[in-house]
């Protein structure tokens, strides 16, 4: 087996095992029939940040079909690097379901609450207040590593970069819905970090 081989059957099985979990949590948070008004976003995201996921999925989903279709933007890596990013993944995929576990019907896809939506500050909430978006940059590094694929790894960063930019907006709302217990909840918890200091 060469070495994309081998990369693609770990990707392909990490792949196969989130994908299912992040489905079902997708669906059980989906299941209140509430219409989200993600224009609250902005435009300027709402019109950027799904087209550019889109586009590094089926990226990733291209190289687990066959890696030779994302050769033209492959890079040159050295395998224990790749390795690393396996690594990562791990990281990035149990993060993730830490998340989802916690998380629960709470999880949206936007910035706006949902009418029943409680503030979760147990599990990774307990340091971060977007554990989520970290499982995300995770994957976004690990994803780039074991392809090797400089697409993969732009086209994800910048989806990443936008949520960021959003998640001022997404505090915005949080503070308004739940006032004074999200804002003494922001000062013990680092927004990606974990705060060192209280």
């Amino acid at each position: 087996m060469n070495n994309d081989a081998t990369f693609r059957a770990v990707l392909l099985a990490g792949f196969l095992i989130l994908a299912p979990i992040g489905v079902y949590y997708r669906l059980r948070s989906q299941s209140t029939g509430e219409k989200l008004d993600r224009r609250q976003e902005g435009l300027f995201v709402l019109l950027t940040l799904r087209p550019l996921g889109i586009a590094g999925m089926l990226g990733l989903i291209a190289y687990l079909i066959n890696p030779k279709w994302m050769a033209w933007s492959s890079m040159s890596l050295p395998d224990w690097l790749r390795w690393v990013g396996v690594g990562i993944g791990v990281l990035a995929g149990g993060l993730m379901i830490w998340t989802f576990r916690n998380l629960g019907k709470n999880l949206t896809d936007t910035v706006v609450t949902r009418r029943e939506h409680t503030l979760v500050t147990s599990g990774p909430y307990r340091w971060v207040r977007h554990p989520f978006y970290v499982a995300f940059a995770l994957a976004v590094i690990a994803n780039a590593l074991v392809t090797a694929n400089w697409f993969i790894l732009l086209v994800s960063a910048a989806a990443f970069a936008l949520i960021v930019v959003r998640t001022k907006k997404e505090e915005e709302r949080l503070v308004a819905r739940f006032g004074d217990a999200y804002l003494v909840y922001t000062k013990r918890t680092g927004r990606f970090w974990p705060r060192l200091k209280e």
